[in-house]
């Protein structure tokens, strides 16, 4: 007798090349097998007019733990994470203190083990302090369980810096993720540099600013073989370096936030700073661009750069307001829109949130492969609700879709073939 059957869904699974209407059922814990399951259960899951699909994988989280308890902690973060359909998540290092040593590693990874809601994989920091100037032992970092490396928050601004941190990273097969921002250029900005910028008589941050830190490094990419991802990318220029990298057979790879391709700098013209983010939203041309860029394989992954703040830092102006919103409860039906309007099928949307960030971060997840572990998300693609910031299990509730209506919401998220989360179920 099977553990779970999953029963009438229709199943998604980008890595097998599974599109059906079809059974999932699951033993101890583990995916047995997908199709049409002849047999019994001890629990089944009704999965009719529904899609089922491999839990999500967001690569871009800051849980802000340890240190910033108050912001965000591991335990409602993991929470808002089963709550999306998410069940791993990376974290970003630059908590207080920052994940540059493996003692740090190993205490966020036992908490999250403690928490037992989804996998968490620690992205360790490129340079002691995320100072730009020293690297870490970054061999000893992947050792306790850092799966990538990165100073995000803060651009690697020194190129002597990347350089060595590229070197060193092409030695283990290691990918650094940059957060492309040429300070010099954005340093005092708050918003796109622009029309509205200049309506708001608020600081802009050029796109500028991005292209020429991911121009100077696919240059380094170059010259040392490495593995380079450019971090939530938003401009036009920025898509297409990446693009070109990628025909010339660089290891040059990026993500897309939800926010990018879906908003644009005329969220900020009311002075809503929790449409403030970094880099910010853009143009409708940088918009569209970052479309084109998912559409055509440029952009492999969707991520939420997901960054709860206290409403305090949210609250004091646009110019002073802290970066960054909450993403990991609108991940999904933010990127549905771009299944409904044709830009990308069903299939290779959820590839984007699953098997191509298991891929890039050599993780044994995102798939329903028969014997892998039973990390599954269940959702409705037509399902409408109204995002109410105040019912956000996130401590964050800084989010520019506050009333505005989602469509696509998940029933069910199963880890390890256990239901962590259940819609309308605590």
């Amino acid at each position: 007798m099977m553990d779970t059957l999953i029963k009438n869904g229709r199943v998604i699974d980008p890595a097998n090349q599974i599109d059906d209407v079809c059974d999932v059922w699951i033993s101890d814990g583990k995916i047995e097998g997908v199709g049409t399951f002849e047999g019994e259960a001890q629990h089944t899951i009704d999965a009719t007019g529904l899609i089922v699909c491999p839990g999500l994988i967001d690569m871009h989280v800051h849980l802000r733990e340890p240190g910033e308890e108050w912001k965000e902690d591991i335990e409602s973060g993991s929470r808002a994470a089963i709550a999306g359909g998410i069940t791993s998540i990376c974290t970003m290092p630059n908590t207080e203190p920052c994940m540059d040593h493996a003692g740090i590693i190993i205490q966020v990874i036992a908490r999250a083990k403690e928490v037992g809601l989804c996998n968490l994989h620690p992205i360790g920091a490129v340079s002691r302090n995320l100072k730009g100037k020293e690297l870490t032992e970054m061999r000893e970092l992947s050792r306790h369980g850092a799966v990538a490396f990165s100073d995000d928050g803060k651009a690697i601004w020194h190129a002597g810096v990347m350089r060595k941190a590229l070197e060193y990273s092409s030695s283990f097969d290691f990918l650094i993720i940059q957060h492309a921002e040429e300070k010099q250029l954005t340093e005092g900005g708050a918003i796109n540099e622009g029309w509205v910028s200049t309506q708001l008589g608020v600081t802009g941050m050029p796109v500028e600013g991005e292209d020429s830190m991911i121009a100077r490094d696919i240059m380094l990419t170059r010259l040392t073989d490495a593995r380079y991802h450019v971090a939530h990318i938003s401009s036009k220029g920025a898509v297409e370096q990446v693009r070109l990298a990628q025909q010339e057979g660089l290891k040059v790879t990026t993500e897309a936030a939800p926010h990018h391709f879906a908003l644009t700098e005329n969220e900020v013209l009311n002075f809503n700073a929790d449409a403030k983010m970094s880099p910010p939203l853009r143009t409708e041309e940088d918009r569209l661009a970052v479309i084109e860029g998912l559409k055509d394989g440029t952009i492999a992954v969707i991520a939420t750069d997901h960054a709860p703040h206290h409403e305090d830092d949210k609250r004091c102006g646009l110019s002073c307001a802290a970066f960054g919103i909450v993403g990991l409860e609108t991940m999904l039906p933010v990127s549905l829109a771009l299944e409904r309007s044709g830009a990308l099928s069903m299939s290779d949307l959820i590839a984007k949130m699953t098997c191509n960030p298991a891929q890039l971060l050599r993780l044994n997840e995102g798939s329903l492969s028969q014997g892998s572990a039973a990390d599954i998300c269940i959702f409705d693609p037509k399902k409408e609700w109204i995002l109410n910031r105040d019912t956000l299990i996130s401590k964050g509730r800084n989010t520019p879709w506050h009333g505005k209506t989602m469509t696509g919401q998940v029933q069910y998220t199963l880890k390890d073939g256990r239901v962590v989360f259940q819609k309308g179920k605590l």
